[in-house]
């Protein structure tokens, strides 16, 4: 670059050099797409030059063109073939059907030799597969003439198997071809399962033959074979793996001895496919346990009643999943005992959602009831004639899954020891009472893993040291984000994710069997005051023992247990629905009490909710409704003495009390509106004063305006309604005290509000005298004074404007 130019002339050539830049790189650019689409085209993706010049890329290959024909001249011939042997062989003699068949068959299975030797490989496999074609209708066509009274299948047997033969030495003949070993493989799985057809061997026999051929083709699938060999060898175990397997099912349902002994030669057959096919072992293993399975428990279970069916079978696949363990089945592979533990899992799973239904019927049973609360009638169990032997299963699962190391075993321990004592009562067909004592004794054991589920967490494998974080800012203790495990006893040592499963799950189930065991409890009186102590008891040693989430729930179960135990009671001495409710609020009242020392959300929403209970039942009495609410302010007001709970307490004291003091004023028979809103603007102004007094910049409209405005405009409408009475000199005497006292302490709510309603006192005392002047006066003097004070005003309009402004400005100082 000449530094010697004038600024001007060296920007035009910095500026022509970056274009010419620019066109290069663009023409580059160009090139490179075009060059990346002739990649794309050369590699069958098929990608158009963007240059108009340049030719467009082929859509298909040489050698794809090349097969699409051979394939569809290939497939003509056969067509043709076929045609000519089933239509035109009739109408040549002996002599010239056997010469044409010969010297086609011939032509087509020679002509492969000459053209690999040509190179023509593709053109080879065409007219090779037309020769293999050609030869099933050769053995098609000498059924036909020469042995008509063959039995069909057997001649199709023997026909594939020497076709097999056949085609496997043509294949050897000629190793430049693909097809024919691929063919011979599929045309050997018909020998055996046909033969035995033909001979009148039944399905057990055709699956015996089936499994024999599965063998073969796993055998040859354990050679050094081709891809298409090994494919077709496959495929064909597999098709008939689908077949044979069901009947063997069928078999060991029926006849269990003799489809036993087939359902091992499959699970053999299954498991030496494991080992070869490594990709599809953990599949084939499963389905060969499976297998085993019903071929062990098919004779067991027939020797024994039909209650002992599904046990049978549960300890056979339980059997079958404990070789997933790898320390008692060390020298089975790794994804063959993968598949063991799927498949007896699974078993295992099937039997234990056939046990059920005695589980539900003990839980969801007692809400079947027949007849009303306290009749002495019991529902009959649901459903009473499952077998006993689901119990047994149960304790097999729990069994087994303790057996499991980590937690998901615990926990589905846990849960189906949970459901064995369900069940129990339904299984057994218990007696009322002994009902009740296991379905407590279920909610005691859940309440006890909840609290305490250290005892089962030890000697698990401790978690990984999770990197360090900053600390949370601590919570409340109790409140609502205690942590689940967070100070749970007998806890230490236990990695913290299975105390928390642990817990929610002992924490569920306790809550679960506690709904069942009341329903149950309300059929006689006597028990339903037991349980409903129990539980009371059960739920506070909880609450009381356990941490976190543990022990607000089971706060809160405790409070509707005590709710329960009272409603009980008011229901056992006759005593009405609305008496009934007040009884009930010596529950939140309590709760209220304990809250204080023992602080828990979970009991407090309760005690809240036992609350609103309460006074719904006392709606129908407006009396002791107001009685009912005066007594829920005293316990809002009695609650809001505590910090935290001090702003939503007292104004729920406030809104208590004052709904009691005007229902109780409409029960009197009270119409006179200030009756119901003083009680309002007394309180709210004390309140507006304390709150000044706190906060000096405090707005007075904030502070006096709902309470006074709460008087004021009730009264307001009332004296417009009213013209008589004492009311107008009253409201006018109470809103000029207002006014005073706002211009005194420059104060602008009680200012605006107090001169605003006397204004309106005034004009609405003042209004029928000025009617009768205005009727007195005559028609042309209103207008007239209208305009004399608008021409006034007009004169002194700037004045009046600055007089304006300053008042305004007064008022706003005002707070």
């Amino acid at each position: 670059m000449d530094m010697n130019l004038p600024p001007v002339e060296e920007l035009r050539r910095v500026d022509a050099e970056l274009a010419r830049l620019d066109a290069r790189r663009a023409e580059l650019l160009a090139r490179r797409v075009w060059l990346l689409g002739v990649l794309r085209s050369s590699a069958g993706a098929g990608a158009g030059p963007p240059f108009p010049g340049a030719p467009p890329a082929a859509e298909t290959s040489p050698r794809g063109t090349q097969n699409v024909l051979l394939t569809l001249g290939g497939t003509l011939l056969a067509v043709a073939a076929l045609a000519f042997t089933l239509v035109s062989w009739g109408s040549m003699g002996i002599a010239g059907r056997s010469a044409v068949l010969l010297v086609v068959t011939s032509a087509a299975l020679a002509a492969p030799a000459v053209l690999l030797r040509r190179g023509l490989a593709s053109t080879a496999e065409a007219v090779g597969a037309l020769g293999l074609a050609l030869t099933v209708l050769d053995a098609y066509a000498l059924h036909r003439v020469a042995l008509p009274e063959t039995d069909g299948l057997g001649y199709a047997a023997v026909s594939a198997g020497l076709l097999a033969g056949l085609w496997g030495g043509y294949g050897g003949l000629l190793r430049g071809l693909r097809l024919p070993f691929p063919a011979a493989v599929a045309a050997a799985q018909l020998p055996l399962p046909l033969g035995v057809l033909a001979a009148g061997g039944g399905p057990a026999a055709v699956a015996w033959a089936a499994a024999l051929t599965a063998a073969a083709d796993v055998l040859l699938l354990a050679r050094p074979a081709g891809i298409a060999v090994r494919a077709t060898a496959g495929a064909s175990a597999a098709l008939l793996a689908l077949g044979a397997l069901p009947v063997g099912g069928t078999l060991s349902l029926t006849g269990p001895w003799s489809g036993g002994p087939l359902l091992l030669g499959w699970a053999a057959v299954l498991l030496f496919a494991a080992r070869v096919v490594r990709p599809a072992a953990r599949v084939l293993a499963a389905v060969a346990a499976l297998a085993g399975v019903a071929a062990v428990a098919g004779p067991v279970r027939a020797a024994l009643p039909a209650a002992w069916a599904v046990p049978v079978y549960v300890v056979c696949g339980l059997a079958v999943a404990s070789l997933w363990r790898p320390v008692r089945a060390a020298r089975i592979p790794a994804e063959v005992r993968a598949g063991f533990g799927l498949a007896g899992g699974g078993v295992a799973a099937l039997g234990l959602v056939w046990a059920l239904p005695p589980v539900l019927g003990g839980l969801l049973g007692p809400a079947v009831r027949g007849a009303g609360v306290w009749s002495g009638t019991h529902a009959a169990p649901v459903p009473a004639d499952h077998p006993a032997t689901a119990l047994l299963v149960l304790l097999l699962g729990a069994g087994a899954a303790a057996a499991v190391r980590g937690a998901w075993g615990r926990w589905g321990a846990v849960l189906l020891g949970w459901a064995a004592l369900t069940a129990l009562p339904v299984v057994l067909e218990l007696s009322y009472g002994a009902g009740i004592a296991v379905r407590l004794v279920a909610v005691g054991a859940a309440l006890a893993l909840a609290v305490r589920p250290g005892a089962l967490t030890r000697g698990l494998p401790e978690p990984a040291p999770a990197p360090e974080r900053p600390e949370p800012p601590a919570r409340p203790e109790g409140g609502w984000g205690a942590s689940w495990t967070a100070g749970t006893p007998g806890a230490t040592g236990a990695p913290v994710a299975a105390g928390t499963l642990l817990s929610l799950t002992g924490l569920v189930a306790a809550l679960a069997s506690a709904g069942s065991v009341l329903l149950l409890a309300l059929d006689v009186r006597a028990a339903t005051f037991v349980v409903l102590g129990v539980l009371l008891g059960l739920f506070a040693a909880a609450a009381v023992l356990g941490a976190g989430a543990v022990r607000e729930a089971s706060a809160g179960g405790a409070v509707l247990a005590a709710a329960g135990l009272a409603g009980a009671g008011t229901a056992a001495a006759g005593l009405s629905a609305a008496w009934a409710g007040l009884v009930l609020l010596v529950v939140p009242a309590g709760t209220a009490a304990l809250a204080v020392r023992f602080r828990s959300p979970a009991a407090e929403l309760s005690g809240v909710a036992v609350g609103v209970l309460a006074v719904a039942l006392t709606a129908p009495r407006p009396a002791v409704l107001a009685l009912a609410l005066a007594l829920g302010g005293v316990i809002a007001a009695a609650t809001a003495l505590r910090a935290g709970r001090r702003r939503a307490a007292s104004w729920t004291a406030g809104a208590l009390f004052l709904a009691a003091a005007w229902l109780r004023l409409g029960v009197w028979g009270v119409t006179v509106p200030e009756a119901y809103t003083l009680p309002v603007t007394a309180p709210a102004l004390v309140v507006g004063f304390l709150r000044r007094r706190r906060d000096p910049a405090a707005s007075s409209w904030g502070a006096y305006g709902p309470g006074l405005a709460a008087t004021l405009v009730p009264s307001l409408l009332a004296v417009w309604s009213d013209p008589y009475g004492a009311r107008p000199l009253l409201l006018g005497a109470g809103a000029l005290a207002v006014t005073l006292l706002g211009a005194r302490f420059r104060l602008q709510a009680p200012l605006v509000l107090g001169g605003a309603v006397l204004a309106l006192v005034a004009v609405h005392e003042l209004a029928p005298y000025v009617m009768q002047l205005v009727g007195a006066l005559p028609r042309w003097l209103p207008p007239a004074a209208a305009g004399l004070l608008l021409l006034a005003v007009g004169a002194t309009y700037e004045r009046r404007l600055r007089e304006a402004r300053l008042v305004r400005e007064r008022l706003a100082r005002m707070r």
